[in-house]
């Protein structure tokens, strides 16, 4: 696995890199200037399972915020700079774990400077990120368009910018919205880097297609052992972002714990309100923290079954349904009741 040979890199109270688990990341969109919204976001985060968080600081206001926002959350925050390097050096005064720049926006090499040295003041790591739509007019000309390979000089130029002035607490970021343009490009840049990466497909879209691009596009990077951060870019609420990528990334089997439920599809043998109940099982059992697999079936013909290899399961009939415990029939219960009787299950499974 590439991702056991990056660098180990410490974000606040988090480690990335060298083989450490793999962690998610969202980011806010409320105004970080608005430190109470801000905060109460990022806690929704958290509980959902957010590992590191970033927001927006496109003022000297929002710089400050982070201040009161740190005070109040538990995770590591980082900061998210253009332009102005003014911002990214009160960012790491009022206590950004993180920043996230691109040196090429930023300014000349005076500004650039700056923000480093108090980086290595601080010793905050620096997330150098790169977009596809950022790509310098000479990079554009060489390779005669967006390439993967284009993505990647913009940003191994921008490392070694941030290298020559003694620096080396790095994360990279390349990303684009083509997916399998995004992918070749973490295919090219692992082999040249040791910093670790961080990895998501930008602008994806939104809920339905932006999990679909990132599903895949994560999926192919993360299966190659690439990739040591990871963010599903979503137009839409932060907190579908997590849910999505520790699916994704227990789909992969690089994340254990929590239940993971399956469900039939539903066909013209089903006698229940299937849709609702796997709807209603889902959202139940995120409140547990059971490395177990639950099976929601339509039917009580291929239920037990189709039910096999999860360790519980539930499968409707008409107007009943039967609860499964590794393939074998339990009982039979009311339909009304297979969804507490699953619950009951649960809260005695480690009994």
């Amino acid at each position: 696995m590439l991702r056991d040979e990056t660098k180990v890199i410490h974000i606040g109270n988090k480690v990335i890199g060298g083989g450490n688990p793999i962690l998610i990341q969202s980011m806010t969109n409320t105004k970080t200037e608005n430190a109470e919204a801000t905060v109460r976001q990022i806690k929704q985060l958290e509980t959902a399972g957010c590992d590191i968080i970033r927001v927006a600081v496109p003022t000297m206001e929002a710089a400050e915020a982070i201040a009161e926002i740190k005070k109040q959350i538990t995770i590591p925050l980082v900061a998210d700079i253009h332009f102005d390097y003014r911002l990214a050096i009160a960012a790491m005064e009022y206590g950004a774990d993180k920043i996230r720049i691109n040196p090429g926006n930023i300014g000349d090499m005076e500004k650039v400077k700056a923000v480093v040295d108090m980086a290595k003041k601080k010793n905050i790591p620096i997330r150098v990120g790169v977009n596809s739509g950022s790509l310098e007019k000479h990079i554009l000309e060489k390779y005669g368009r967006v390439t993967a390979e284009g993505i990647v000089e913009s940003a191994l130029d921008k490392v070694k910018i941030i290298e020559d002035l003694g620096y080396d607490n790095l994360v990279i970021s390349i990303k684009s919205s083509d997916v399998l343009m995004c992918v070749r490009a973490h295919e090219i840049i692992a082999n040249k880097t040791k910093y670790p990466l961080h990895v998501g497909i930008t602008e994806a879209g939104t809920v339905t297609s932006g999990n679909i691009k990132s599903a895949i596009g994560l999926g192919l990077i993360l299966h190659q052992g690439i990739g040591d951060t990871i963010r599903v870019s979503l137009t839409g609420d932060p907190v579908e972002e997590i849910a999505s990528a520790k699916l994704i990334l227990k789909t992969l089997g690089l994340r254990k714990g929590g239940i993971s439920v399956v469900s039939c599809p539903t066909c013209g043998r089903t006698q229940i309100d299937l849709i609702g109940l796997a709807g209603k099982v889902e959202k139940m059992v995120a409140n547990y923290d059971l490395d177990i697999k639950v099976a929601v079936m339509g039917c009580v013909v291929n239920g037990p079954g189709e039910a096999k290899e999860a360790d519980i399961g539930i499968a409707g009939g008409i107007g009943e349904g039967l609860l499964i415990k590794k393939g074998e029939v339990v009982r039979k219960v009311p339909e009304e009741q297979l969804l507490d009787t699953l619950e009951e299950e649960l809260k005695h499974w480690r009994d």
